[in-house]
């Protein structure tokens, strides 16, 4: 293997050509070597982005000798078929969020990854942002004394929804599954605990069925609690909240920084002063050197399949609360 990891996509959605392909093109040690598309759109974005090979099938992505490694952007419910299918064929695995439908699709996926000793992670790449390494040391330092309860929203108001996949259920749409999976992840990141319940309430689509919103209440062993809130129907919040018995910190541009030239604010109120820290970084080139860091040295990622198979036991939970209408145990 080479110094640089040559990466394979799987699809041409939007995210890999806005985001992600651009970002392996910035990486110091990854390449784009293929793109692939079941409508025939390969070749057209290939030359736009300047990509050596296009291909009309996923399984040419896979067969091709001179790939290392795919970017796998698929609707949700494709991602346990063609992340097993990549692992079966050797390939290393960049797998966008969420990992899957359920925990035990994850579980299938890793018996895969495992067997065929292949590098895996799901792609939050809000995680490699360092305003969140930032608030886990004020935590520490005791900056807002001992942790009660964590806050978070990602919403936005989703437009044209009769052709939008976020809307179909078959497809692994919901709001929950889309942008709560990152409120849900830095809830258990920030706070270094798994939660133990979830109570969830949500406003569904009339004709699709499928939560446009959600509100969870977590309840954590240590006595925490946590409030997260996703949407397709309000206006853009992209936010997280962590309350202590001295103060409160609060990330304002918690899972999409990069939309804001990639600055991240950290914002410590302790009641008799308020102080502000800005970070910057490449969140998506940062993603794509972890990982391609991580194929080249043969270890695994910081993201890991226990943080992948936790998030979506919670995930799973949150679900059941909604067509249950009780608490569910995680």
């Amino acid at each position: 293997m080479s110094d640089k990891i040559r990466w394979g996509v799987l699809s041409t959605a939007g995210i890999a050509q806005h985001e992600v392909i651009p970002a392996m093109k910035r990486a110091d040690n990854a390449e784009v070597v293929a793109i692939s598309s079941l409508s025939g759109r390969a070749q057209e974005v290939a030359e736009q982005l300047d990509i050596e090979k296009a291909y009309d099938s996923y399984h040419e992505v896979l067969d091709d000798p001179d790939i290392d490694a795919v970017y796998i952007p698929l609707p949700n419910h494709l991602h346990k078929e063609w992340a097993i299918r990549a692992a079966n064929k050797k390939k290393h695995i960049l797998l966008e969020k969420p990992i899957a439908l359920t925990s035990q699709d994850v579980h299938e996926i890793k018996q895969a990854v495992i067997e065929n000793g292949v590098i895996f992670m799901e792609a939050f790449m809000y995680y490699f942002h360092p305003q969140h390494h930032r608030v886990k040391e004020l935590i520490k330092e005791g900056a807002i004394g001992e942790v009660k309860q964590f806050e978070a929203s990602f919403t936005f108001h989703l437009n044209d929804r009769d052709s939008n996949i976020r809307m179909d259920r078959t497809l692994g749409g919901g709001s929950l599954y889309d942008v709560g999976c990152y409120t849900i992840h830095a809830m258990r990141h920030i706070l270094d605990e798994e939660p133990i319940t979830v109570k969830t309430e949500a406003i569904k689509d009339e004709k699709t069925g499928i939560d446009t919103t959600t509100v969870s209440y977590f309840t954590f062993a240590s006595g925490k609690t946590a409030v997260v809130t996703s949407s397709f129907d309000q206006f853009g919040r992209d936010n997280y909240h962590v309350y202590g018995t001295d103060g409160h910190i609060h990330v304002p541009r918690a899972f999409r920084p990069d939309t804001r030239g990639g600055e991240g604010l950290v914002v410590l109120d302790q009641g008799f002063k308020t102080s502000t820290e800005s970070f910057h970084n490449d969140l998506y080139r940062d993603e794509v050197e972890h990982i391609s860091y991580s194929i080249l040295n043969d270890q695994e990622p910081l993201l890991t399949f226990k943080h992948s198979y936790n998030n979506m036991k919670a995930i799973d939970a949150a679900l059941r609360s909604i067509e249950t209408g009780e608490t569910e145990e995680i």
